[in-house]
């Protein structure tokens, strides 16, 4: 599943033919006004029109199923729309000179979801990303379609807060269990080589490894007492394994802006590497359904 690019669909109306047009025209002879269009290649528009140029509300139809309903401004999709690509994924929300940006949200082939902010048709500012398959959420700051600087990832029964670099956890971080507890810690970066058959040449890696610290009891406020922590040494029990670290099962999670998706969980609690999506097959450096320069008559 990848964020699509417009840039991918063009729309042809240049040229000496401009194929079929029934409709409005102003007394220069231009398209102007209410009108349907059926251009040379095939894609068909039907809306609003200002001096031969798309301008207003209006549906594109591009022959390879794409579909672009929503405002225009001098040809170029600016304003609210909804963009339906040719995978059936599709994005609702804001555009700026063709380009997604400002607020919206993108529904993925596979059902997973982004909702927040866009810039040049990346994830880019506040938003969350929710993973189907598993309900897993991330939520926080996003540069350039990668997680950056703070933010949280949400699971069934823990939780984890803490800082993002080019889309790896990096840095101090805890994690908070629904069993009443939370490990401090912190993920450093470790290269890893792979890639040692015959036919590859070996590649390292670096990916990030969870370095447990101290477990301490959650505390709960109340406006008339605050929860103590009595029973502190049972929930450390419970959380630890013989060898006085969190279980592997629940102390180590990843995410990774992989070719899919852009947060991909990696050594979490069920030790689930989302698969992935975009363009990188998942990633909006996709460019989005353009549509071309409008030399109407």
């Amino acid at each position: 599943m990848s964020d699509l690019g417009s840039d991918e669909f063009g729309e042809d109306e240049a040229g000496p033919y401009l194929g079929e047009y029934e409709g409005d025209r102003n007394e220069e002879g231009e398209r102007h006004g209410y009108g349907k269009a059926t251009l040379p290649n095939g894609d068909t528009y039907e809306g609003q029109y200002d001096r031969g140029k798309r301008h207003g509300q209006g549906t594109y139809r591009f022959k390879s199923n794409a579909r672009y309903n929503g405002e225009y401004l001098h040809n170029k999709k600016h304003g609210q729309g909804t963009f339906i690509y040719p995978d059936g994924s599709r994005y609702e929300g804001s555009w700026v000179d063709d380009q997604r940006q400002g607020n919206g949200k993108y529904f993925y082939v596979n059902s997973d979801t982004y909702e927040g902010e866009w810039s040049k048709h990346e994830r880019h500012g506040q938003g969350s990303y929710i993973y189907a398959d598993t309900g897993s959420k991330y939520v926080g700051t996003w540069i350039s379609g990668k997680c950056e600087g703070a933010g949280e990832f949400i699971h069934a029964n823990h939780r984890f807060q803490g800082n993002w670099t080019d889309g790896n956890m990096q840095g101090p971080g805890k994690y908070i269990f629904d069993i009443g507890c939370e490990q401090h810690g912190e993920y450093i970066p470790v290269e890893q080589t792979q890639g040692d058959g015959e036919e590859e040449e070996p590649t390292t890696v670096t990916i990030p490894k969870w370095k447990a610290g101290k477990i301490t009891a959650i505390t709960l406020y109340s406006p008339e007492e605050e929860t103590p922590a009595a029973n502190m040494e049972t929930a450390e029990t419970t959380a630890l394994d013989e060898t006085g670290n969190l279980d592997d099962a629940t102390s180590k999670e990843e995410v990774n802006n992989d070719s899919q998706s852009p947060v991909s969980e990696a050594e979490h609690a069920v030790t689930e590497n989302e698969t992935a999506e975009e363009n990188e097959n998942a990633n909006p450096d996709d460019a989005d359904a353009e549509e071309p320069a409008s030399t109407e008559d």
